[in-house]
């Protein structure tokens, strides 16, 4: 288990992640990838990875090992910016660091020669990994980006309101069973038996994609303290081929001319539906703000969810309905030259208990 302490100065600096973390997603897919579990959720996506591989998943495998440690290094914070800004940050990584991290592996000794080289310093190693990194991500991860991206909002959204609802408490005490906040310590099921004192710092939560079962942490204490907690999956269908996803241009449409045309494209009542989920709704609210029952608002988001444009997510007894990137570019109209990737489909649920392989010690 993973207790992390929390004193009155890091509830208030207790924040959550504005987008998803490139690198972390692609770290994360890696153990998916090799993994056999978890079918329903990954298994396509699995399939369709190895297919577009070519190499990058035998250069990867002695960084990432299947179970425990991998090193920090891989995940720096600019990967909530994007992969680029990742790579920059990665590159610019000390010497005295990768060693230090790399020799924390568990089969250190018997590492590939450029991996050697990378933890002697060696810049052009370090080339070698980060280009491996950007193709694997690429390959494995960027097609699937506006899946990933509505999957988090989502959670983030659910987060938001229990924050709004109840404060700092509130927020821990909504978080996946996996985490159990009883104050002023949040209890994490983890593959090792750890503590981490905040000391002031503050906690950043990062809902994770492919982070699956237990949530993970870094191992040096001393690093910006972070939780990487995996996303609920919704039951609807698996994520599409990137290459079988409809191309759909929009108008550049605003306002009440783009809320008439989109009326005429799926009906009054449901576009009302739609502009209403806005930034987040329960049914029961959807109910209330579109004027209709509460089974027709379940109906009318039943459906939008099934043509990829609302993503819901249940939260406690109630549901939370949010928009996924289609849906929200179908209200805005698309901007000038805008190619919208149809429906981001959600994958089926995975089990958020119990100890998975990707834990760091």
């Amino acid at each position: 288990m993973l207790r992390v302490h929390f004193s009155e100065l890091d509830l208030a600096r207790l924040r959550m992640a504005v987008r998803p973390d490139a690198l972390w997603e692609t770290v994360l897919s890696f153990h998916r990838l090799r993994e056999n579990r978890a079918e329903t959720v990954y298994g396509k996506w699995r399939s369709e990875a190895r297919n577009r591989l070519n190499g990058e998943a035998r250069l990867l495998a002695p960084l990432i090992p299947s179970r425990g440690y991998f090193p920090d290094f891989l995940t720096p914070a600019e990967g909530v910016i994007g992969c680029d800004a990742a790579m920059s940050a990665l590159r610019a990584i000390s010497g005295e660091r990768l060693h230090s991290e790399l020799a924390g592996l568990p089969a250190a000794r018997a590492l590939p020669g450029w991996i050697r080289d990378l933890a002697q310093g060696e810049r052009r190693s370090l080339d070698r990994l980060i280009s491996t990194l950007r193709a694997y991500h690429k390959a494995a991860v960027a097609p699937y980006w506006p899946h990933i991206q509505a999957r988090i909002e989502a959670d983030r959204v659910a987060r938001g309101r229990a924050l709004l609802d109840g404060g700092a408490d509130g927020l821990l005490a909504s978080l996946p069973p996996t985490m159990r906040w009883r104050a002023p310590v949040l209890e994490v099921d983890y593959p090792v038996d750890r503590d981490l004192w905040l000391r002031g710092r503050g906690l950043l939560l990062l809902p994770s994609f492919f982070c699956r079962g237990t949530p993970v942490t870094f191992r040096n204490p001393d690093l910006t303290p972070i939780l990487v907690y995996p996303v609920e999956h919704a039951r609807c269908g698996l994520i599409p081929r990137p290459e079988q996803r409809p191309a759909v241009t929009s108008g550049t449409g605003s306002g009440a001319g783009s809320a008439q045309t989109l009326g005429k494209l799926v009906g009054q009542t449901r576009s009302a539906v739609l502009l209403e989920v806005g930034g987040g709704c329960t049914t029961s609210e959807l109910a209330r703000r579109v004027g209709v029952s509460l089974a027709s608002a379940s109906q009318h988001a039943s459906v939008l969810r099934e043509a990829g444009l609302v993503h819901t997510l249940r939260q406690g007894s109630a549901v939370l309905h949010t928009l996924t990137p289609l849906g929200a570019a179908l209200l805005r109209g698309g901007a000038p030259g805008e190619r919208v990737f149809g429906a981001p489909a959600a994958l089926p649920p995975v089990a958020t208990s119990g100890r998975g392989p990707s834990g760091r010690g």
